[in-house]
């Protein structure tokens, strides 16, 4: 799961290579002979994307006895989550995702891969606010922020079935459709907002936002957590899991990889396109897993029909970038929570930082960027170092930081209007599952919870083979 992060690298239209495809069965721009000439690939399942979802079904299908091929754009597995390795310390530090929820799914499908773990406790106390954008240092939350986050659990307590997905109730309760600020005041949650929002990084200004989702972010597996602690790995080297399930997989990962083409009758095996470093691969599968964030731009070379068109092109997102940055002149252990001095709970202006986390490694810290609209990886490289040298207005004695590794999450957090959701969209997004033998997980299914969503890979391979 994410605390201060996000999530896969960008998927946008040009990770395709440009074979876009206009209209669901039209070949414009194509070969046909390109399905014939490629070397075919027989599998029963082909799972597109290589993240969190995408890795633990492709492990448990083979679990599962059914033959597997995954097709993943990055050069490695793991989507969101980043590991840097220091290689003057040799200490590793995770930059996407941090911990996992402690749940029966993430411990089992860590031991199945031998990856040491241990408890990891959150406690976002030993920091210091600050306005990045003026150096101002700002008082923590007024009033008892204990009492008013049992308060946001009791109305936690009141949708279990947001922890297993976006099956929602026809009417959706009200309360979930409620712009989280009007939620807030509702239910007397202010001095929790400062807690709330930092389990909720990658969002835009968070007090828009239907409470729904700020929910499935601080779900009740995050406030078990956050009170007993989460699963982390001992070393801090989460791509480890990704590097064994690589290792596992062998040949049925093709890494560096893209769609071409695909089509997906309902009677008959799917044929999938891929262009992979060795030369063009033609797959033939019985059912298709998408696990890519479900944007049309990312979708431009899938034989998307209209009921699928009209479903994703609904969705809005946000951008996100996590980075390693060397910060020389902090106070060692010390982090850094952008506040605004003069905005609303004093939620960070964005887009920005959200927070400059210390590691394991002296003078190594992880910053969380985005928010608003999107920027480029130079103008959000720019902008971390400018926030960073306005520390020194808050009287630290800090150098010109160097960004050691970055990652773009972009797309992020996929979401809809309140409208939408009261009009069913989730009805309409999961009816999707198994139409044209293509099933779907994901973020956008779930949450932005690796543990939860391997639970949600788990429970949809199931109705997959019954």
């Amino acid at each position: 799961m994410y605390i201060s992060i996000r999530t896969t690298k960008s998927l946008l239209a040009s990770l395709l290579l440009g074979h876009a495809i206009a209209h669901p069965g039209s070949s414009a721009g194509h070969d046909p002979s390109q399905f014939e000439n490629a070397s075919t690939i027989v599998r029963d399942v082909a799972v597109i994307g290589g993240g969190a979802s995408g890795t633990y079904a492709a492990i448990q299908l083979r679990k599962m006895g059914h033959s597997v091929v995954v097709v993943e754009r990055e050069p490695l597995l793991g989507g969101h989550t980043n590991t840097y390795y220091d290689p003057v310390s040799g200490q590793y530090v995770d930059y996407g995702v941090l911990i996992w929820q402690d749940i029966p799914e993430a411990r089992d499908f860590l031991a199945h891969f031998k990856i040491s773990t241990t408890t990891v406790r959150v406690d976002n106390s030993n920091g210091a606010r600050v306005d990045l954008r003026t150096g101002q240092n700002v008082p923590p939350p007024q009033g008892n922020v204990t009492d008013a986050m049992m308060r946001y659990v009791q109305q936690l307590l009141k949708y279990p079935y947001l922890a297993e997905g976006w099956d929602l109730p026809d009417p959706v309760p009200e309360d979930l459709l409620l712009p989280f600020g009007e939620f807030v005041e509702k239910y007397d949650l202010a001095p929790a907002v400062e807690t709330l929002s930092l389990y909720a990084q990658g969002l835009k200004d968070w007090l828009p936002y239907p409470t729904v989702y700020i929910m499935k972010y601080f779900s009740l597996g995050v406030a078990l957590g956050a009170q007993n602690g989460f699963l982390g790995t001992v070393d801090g080297n989460n791509g480890a899991l990704y590097k064994a399930a690589r290792k596992e997989l062998g040949d049925d990962a093709l890494l560096g990889s893209t769609v071409v083409r695909m089509e997906r009758p309902a009677n008959r095996p799917h044929r999938i396109l891929v262009r992979t470093p060795s030369g063009d691969r033609l797959i033939r599968a019985k059912k298709t897993i998408i696990t890519a964030p479900p944007k049309l731009e990312n979708l431009a070379n899938f034989d998307l029909d209209d009921t699928e068109r009209g479903v994703f092109g609904q969705f809005e997102n946000t951008f996100y970038y996590t980075t390693v940055t060397r910060i020389p002149g902090l106070p060692a252990g010390l982090g850094i929570l952008n506040r605004g001095a003069d905005t609303p709970y004093n939620l960070p202006p964005l887009p920005g930082v959200y927070t400059i986390t210390p590691s394991r490694v002296p003078e190594i810290y992880t910053i969380f960027y985005g928010g608003g609209e999107a920027m480029t990886e130079d103008e959000v490289k720019q902008s971390i170092s400018n926030s960073v040298l306005m520390l020194r207005e808050a009287q630290f004695n800090t150098s010109a930081p160097e960004i050691l590794a970055i990652s773009n999450h972009s797309p992020f957090e996929l979401f809809v209007s309140s409208d939408k959701i009261a009009r069913g969209f989730y009805s309409n997004l999961y009816a999707l599952q198994g139409h044209r033998n293509t099933y779907y997980a994901g973020a956008a299914f779930h949450a932005h919870d690796s543990a939860a969503l391997w639970r949600f890979v788990g429970n949809l391979l199931k109705t997959m083979f019954d």
